[in-house]
C-alpha cells in the first residue's frame, strides 16, 4: 500500500476540521517546512502546527505560584487554629473544628504537592519541546535538497 493511500485510509474516519473542512493527507505539512517539493515547486503554505515554549513555561510558573500560595495558606491555617482547643476539651464543636481543620490541611497539602510537581513537569515539557523543535528543524535542513544555483 502506498504511503499516501495509508494516510487517506487513516484520515477517512477522522472528524471534520473546524469550519467544516474535511481532513486531507494532501493538505498536511510540517511546521516550519519550506513548502517546496524536490523539484522546487511550491506545495505548501503556512505551517499547520507551530510550537511555542511560552505557554508551557507560563503554566509552570503559575503552578509554582499556586504552590507558594497554598503553602502560605497552610501556615495561616496552623497559626489561626493555635490555642483553639485549649480549655474547650469535651465540647462537640471543638472536635468538629479539629476534624475540619485536619481535612483542610490534607487537601491543601495535596494541592501544594501537586502544584510543585506540575511546576517542574510543565517547565520541563516546554524545554523539551523547544529542543525537539530545533532538532527537527536542523534534521529537515540536513535532508532538504540543495537549491539549484542561479535561482
Amino acid at each position: 500500500m502506498a504511503l499516501s493511500a495509508q494516510w487517506d485510509e487513516l484520515f477517512a474516519g477522522a472528524p471534520p476540521r473546524s469550519g467544516g473542512q474535511e481532513p486531507s493527507a494532501a493538505g498536511m505539512r510540517l511546521a516550519s517546512a519550506n513548502g517546496k517539493s524536490a523539484d522546487g515547486k511550491g506545495v505548501g503554505g503556512a505551517p499547520d502546527v507551530q510550537f511555542s515554549k511560552s505557554p508551557w513555561s507560563s503554566a509552570g510558573k503559575v503552578a509554582g505560584e499556586l504552590r507558594t500560595g497554598t503553602a502560605g495558606a497552610l501556615a495561616d491555617l496552623d497559626s489561626a487554629s493555635e490555642g483553639v482547643t485549649a480549655g474547650t476539651e469535651g465540647f462537640g464543636a471543638t472536635a468538629a473544628l479539629e476534624e475540619i481543620r485536619t481535612t483542610w490541611k490534607d487537601r491543601l497539602g495535596a494541592v501544594r504537592d501537586e502544584c510543585g510537581r506540575l511546576d517542574g513537569v510543565l517547565k520541563s515539557v516546554g524545554k523539551e519541546f523547544g529542543e525537539v523543535d530545533v532538532k527537527v528543524g536542523n534534521d529537515m535542513k540536513a535532508v532538504a535538497p540543495a537549491e539549484p544555483k542561479g535561482r
